[in-house]
C-alpha cells in the first residue's frame, strides 16, 4: 500500500462514525466512476495474476481432485 493510502486510512480512522459512513459512500461512488465494471486492477492484483499465469503455463497448478481430496 502506498504511503498516501496509509496516510489517508489513518486520517479517515480519526473521523466519527457518521462522517466515516459519509466518506465510505463517497469512496464507493468515486470507485464506480473510475471503474464502473470493477475491471481495473491494482498493481498488486496485476502482479498476483501475472504470477498465477506464469505458474499455470509452467504446469504449476492443482487439479480439482487434488484440491478436494
Amino acid at each position: 500500500m502506498s504511503n498516501l493510502s496509509v496516510q489517508t486510512a489513518q486520517l479517515v480512522s480519526l473521523l466519527p462514525e457518521d462522517d466515516l459512513t459519509l466518506v465510505n459512500e463517497l469512496v464507493k461512488k468515486l470507485l464506480l466512476a473510475w471503474d464502473p465494471d470493477f475491471t481495473k486492477l491494482t498493481p498488486e492484483e496485476r502482479s498476483r495474476l501475472d504470477k498465477a499465469d506464469e505458474e499455470m503455463k509452467s504446469g504449476e497448478y492443482f487439479t480439482d481432485d487434488e484440491v478436494w481430496n
